[in-house]
């Protein structure tokens, strides 16, 4: 059964070990995307609180299939993932990019109905989300050992290498992967198997290719939320770094390629226009329709990803998918 602790544990590990805060690093990367010929911002930098806010709004959207689709499969495999997990006495459940933890709830009673010990560890960027989870589980699943980690994925990983000895299950859900490209999807996984003994796994969902049209409408809703999403991380860079951004004068912008399968989105400049950020203390100058390359979501074959697995030093196990096969849950081990 799961361990018991009197309450969750909150890690902060947002203070790099070079003195370099959170407020300087996101400067320091729109500087360097918003320099670019080709503009960029990274999508690292959209949950904020607001931003985490709106993408639980996104998930609950009809267009966007993507948590329905996963949510499906804990629900109908959860006995089999949980089976699947539990290969030791013991191990700590490491939840990447964990959220509102919505899906990753549905395991966590299994396990705990199961009488599997384990220890829950989420880790998230979004400090207010981790604060909001560790209230959450207070009243919803005190029984269930929490430490909420905030930080980025492998200085978390390092932290919880040297802290946290013992046989991890680390699940990266969904589709988180997708947004690396193919060459950074491989240094990603090699980067977790660093911190990984073998035996260790490594829970990964992904978006399969499918219709385009259903792509596309789901990073392009009606109601346009994905929008706001979106456009939220110009209005974080007017509060956090002292930027003037007109954020009723750029776009949402959604773009889907079946050749590669890839989903990309932008956020378009509709006037000519200068932008001055006061943290980093210059003037950026857009073009009438210059686009800023926000987000790519990579859509995948099974194939692909344990093609993608071999070259990280992971065994692909098993795939669990939803009714339409348009996800898939797939569990990696550590050779």
């Amino acid at each position: 059964m799961s361990l018991t602790t009197p309450s969750p544990v909150i890690i902060d590990l947002t203070q790099q070990n070079d003195g370099t805060d959170n407020r300087t690093l996101f400067a320091q990367d729109v500087r360097r995307g918003l320099s670019k010929k080709q503009k960029t911002l990274s999508s690292r930098y959209f949950y904020d609180g607001q931003g985490s806010q709106l993408f639980q709004q996104i998930m609950n959207l009809p267009e966007y299939y993507l948590t329905r689709c996963e949510h499906e499969i804990f629900s109908t495999h959860q006995a089999a993932v949980c089976r699947a997990l539990a290969q030791k006495e013991f191990f700590h459940l490491i939840d990447l990019g964990a959220g509102d933890a919505l899906k990753t709830k549905i395991l966590l009673k299994e396990l705990a109905r199961q009488e599997i010990s384990f220890a829950y560890v989420p880790v998230d960027i979004s400090g207010d989300a981790m604060q909001a989870l560790a209230e959450n589980f207070r009243t919803e699943m005190p029984t269930i050992a929490l430490q909420a980690v905030v930080g980025e994925y492998f200085v978390s990983l390092a932290w919880l290498h040297e802290n946290k000895p013992g046989h991890k299950v680390i699940m990266f859900l969904g589709s988180n992967i997708g947004n690396f490209s193919l060459s950074d999807s491989i240094a990603f996984l090699q980067g977790v198997r660093r911190y990984l003994q073998p035996g260790d796994q490594l829970f990964l969902g992904a978006d399969l290719r499918k219709d385009p049209q259903t792509i596309l409408s789901a990073y392009d809703d009606v109601a346009g939320v994905t929008a706001e999403f979106n456009l939220n991380l110009l209005r974080r860079i007017n509060v956090e770094l002292g930027g003037n951004f007109a954020v009723d004068q750029f776009k949402h912008y959604a773009l889907y390629n079946p050749l590669n399968g890839v989903m990309q989105s932008f956020l378009i400049s509709q006037v000519k226009q200068e932008v001055y950020i006061q943290e980093i203390g210059e003037t950026f100058y857009f073009e009438a329709w210059e686009a800023i390359h926000t987000e790519n979501s990579h859509k995948y074959t099974v194939s692909g990803i344990e093609e993608m697995a071999t070259q990280s030093n992971f065994r692909l196990e098993t795939v669990f998918y939803d009714q339409h096969q348009y996800f898939a849950d797939l569990l990696l081990i550590a050779d």
